[in-house]
């Protein structure tokens, strides 16, 4: 089964996705599973993690129920306060549904860069490893630190690094990313997303040169077992093609590794991720 681990839909009409405004072009519009399902069907992927948008469990409902009317959906990365009162309890209601797979705070945008240590999130944290579910961490260079920090605080909690944490591509920053997400790497229950690249890179001018070298270091640190494809379609139209950032991402793959490597950064190690059945 090929997935594709990280893609979003929106309906500006819901008035909750804040940082959607007509500044942001090609975005700023609908994006909903007919858009999307022939692009899925040329590139022959079954099934793909929708990913919150917004920081609002709203947001997230709505996620769920287009996935009981969306054959191509396996599951939903959603949102809620992990420091709210009533954390426990929105995280069991929103547990009942099977496509709940687990949480994306959305730390890039908060004014505390430590924001994922503070005491009240760490015990939410806590609350997802008790029920099985996932961390997806959207973060910058600037906040590896405090997650390899939360990663000795909450020991297995299954997480995944989204954008292979942002590193500025058009600027060729090496460090502190690399530094940081060598550190990252050691906690054997961490995966990467390889998505989100192209909107690093030069927006009209990225080439493949450009990319590569970021996805060399990410196999080296994470390997086969830890890497997973997404697209972040539609956010990628700022740059590329849904076809242009799955080629990006098959032809940067180390070409030492086998078929079955490469059907595991492809979908297996979704699946496992993600408890996709």
């Amino acid at each position: 089964m090929r997935i594709d681990a990280h893609q979003h839909y929106w309906k500006l009409a819901r008035g909750d996705y804040g940082w959607l405004t007509p500044e942001q072009g090609v975005l700023y519009r609908d994006y909903g599973p007919n858009e999307l399902r022939p692009e899925l069907s040329r590139r022959h992927i079954d099934r793909t993690i929708v990913v919150q948008a917004a920081p609002t469990v709203e947001e997230t409902r709505y996620l769920l129920k287009l996935c009981e009317r969306e054959e191509s959906l396996a599951g939903v990365v959603g949102w809620v306060d992990l420091e709210a009162d009533d954390v426990e309890q929105m995280l069991d209601e929103l547990a009942a549904s099977p496509y709940f797979k687990g949480v994306r705070p959305m730390l890039q945008d908060l004014g505390d860069d430590a924001y994922i240590v503070r005491d009240k999130v760490l015990r939410s944290l806590g609350m997802l490893v008790e029920r099985g579910l996932t961390l997806d961490i959207l973060v910058r260079s600037r906040h590896l630190p405090y997650v390899a920090q939360m990663l000795d605080l909450v020991p297995g909690i299954p997480a995944v690094i989204d954008h292979i944490a942002k590193p500025d591509i058009a600027g060729g920053e090496r460090e502190p990313w690399l530094s940081g997400m060598e550190t990252v790497a050691e906690h054997e229950n961490v995966y990467v997303k390889l998505s989100g690249m192209v909107t690093e890179a030069d927006l009209a001018n990225w080439t493949e040169a450009d990319i590569r070298p970021y996805v060399t270091e990410v196999c080296r640190m994470f390997g086969p077992e830890r890497l997973m494809f997404g697209s972040d379609w539609p956010v990628c139209l700022l740059a590329a093609s849904y076809e242009e950032v799955v080629s990006l991402v098959e032809r940067t793959l180390p070409e030492a590794w086998k078929a079955e490597e490469r059907a595991a950064v492809f979908g297996g190690n979704a699946a496992r991720f993600y408890r996709i059945r």
